[in-house]
């Protein structure tokens, strides 16, 4: 059974010929390239931002240095929004997005991106106590020496790319754009053969062969003149008789399912409700890996457990004015902001308005105390004893 399922595999590869998919070919297809750059594009315009947690509470930290090499200058030839794009491009077609942290003792001065074909993985024999080396033209580092964006790994040393995860659906939707181009350069016209009554001479086929190479070469107005007893017989069908058009459109769902965003997107059709989806289950996941990453290799060991990394994804929604300031509206009256932490979300300056609305028709319940307080009225009211006005007493005249 082994060798007749051998023996297939073997006719079909040589009946569909050698398709392998690369990461150039890959980028070729408008869909998958429209995907990933969508993916990269709003993951680099997002803020990755430095917070501390103490005693339940939590500050942002401005100071670090390390802000500004994941934010603006990374200290390589990338910035920091070439940076993303090449990790995120890494991710979904190669075994990883890796950068190299350069650091002198315990301060990091750079980040270097690193091509994940030039990076080879040396790993161990365990497969519970898992451990490896990253080699970089032969030279070896350890895995706290790299920030290490990964797919669907199994080992946390490399991850799978969409390359290995679906060859056959990529290597369809890639030789479907050279069929097409090839039928463009011979200006539409099919593949055949010539079939003749009879013999020819060779001169004649000579002058037929070179007719017809001039035909399919170029889209100028050649012209070939077939003789009595010569007949033309189509050995492939036109892209519309093959539903390219259909089978496109098809393929480009397929894709954008892959990488969990709307195909509006990719169309630039896309709704508000769209971007919001496609920011849901598209980017969040991969930023929430970006995150664990930088939670484990660019934070020191004492800084574990009260410093986190993290994107302020609050940036998507400024483009969208009304929703943002609604929101805020919302959460003035609701209490749980205040003037001034709003201007601070606008980056405007404060106006010392430390304060939060209470209105007169509010009731306040203490459940320590039992007791519920009227603003409107000044009255305190004990919940154990509401009998007509009695046990109310007057907030004025309580010390």
């Amino acid at each position: 059974m082994g060798t007749s399922d051998a023996a297939n595999d073997l006719l079909l590869t040589a009946l569909l010929g050698n398709s392998t998919i690369t990461k150039q070919k890959a980028l070729n297809i408008p869909s998958v390239n429209g995907c990933i750059e969508y993916i990269a594009n709003t993951i680099s315009m997002l803020p990755i931002k430095l917070y501390m947690e103490d005693n339940g509470k939590v500050k942002e930290v401005k100071e670090d240095p390390r802000i500004k090499i994941l934010n603006d200058e990374t200290g390589d030839t990338l910035d920091s929004v070439q940076f993303w794009k090449a990790m995120v491009a890494d991710y979904f077609l190669g075994k990883g997005g890796y950068a190299y942290i350069n650091k002198q003792r315990n301060s990091v001065i750079s980040l270097h991106y690193v091509d994940e074909s030039q990076v080879s993985i040396n790993k161990n024999a365990d497969p519970i106590f898992k451990d490896y080396d990253i080699l970089v033209n032969g030279s070896p580092f350890k895995p706290f020496d790299f920030i290490k964006l990964l797919r669907k790994t199994k080992d946390g040393c490399q991850g799978i790319s969409i390359l290995s995860e679906i060859p056959t659906l990529l290597s369809v939707g890639y030789n479907s754009l050279v069929f097409e181009n090839a039928l463009v350069q011979k200006g539409g016209n099919k593949k055949g053969f010539l079939k003749s009554e009879n013999k020819l001479e060779q001169d004649v086929i000579d002058t037929l062969k070179e007719a017809w190479k001039k035909l399919y070469s170029n889209n100028e107005e050649n012209i070939v003149v077939l003789n009595k007893g010569i007949d033309f017989k189509e050995s492939s069908n036109s892209s519309v008789e093959m539903q390219l058009n259909e089978n496109k459109v098809t393929n480009s769902l397929e894709f954008c399912k892959i990488f969990n965003v709307p195909d509006s997107i990719v169309k630039g059709a896309a709704s508000e409700k769209d971007y919001i989806n496609g920011f849901r289950t598209g980017v969040l996941p991969i930023i929430r890996a970006i995150e664990c990453a930088l939670n484990r290799d660019f934070l020191l060991e004492k800084e574990k457990g009260s410093y986190y990394w993290a994107f302020d994804t609050k940036e998507i929604t400024k483009g969208d004015i009304l929703t943002r300031y609604q929101a805020y509206e919302i959460g003035i009256k609701s209490n749980f902001l205040q003037p001034d932490e709003v201007r601070y979300e606008e980056d405007k300056e404060p106006l010392g308005l430390n304060f939060i609305k209470l209105g007169l028709d509010s009731v306040l319940y203490d459940p320590i105390k039992k007791t519920i307080y009227t603003p409107n009225t000044d009255k305190i009211n004990k919940i154990d004893n509401m009998k007509g006005g009695e046990g109310v007493e007057n907030n004025s005249n309580t010390a």
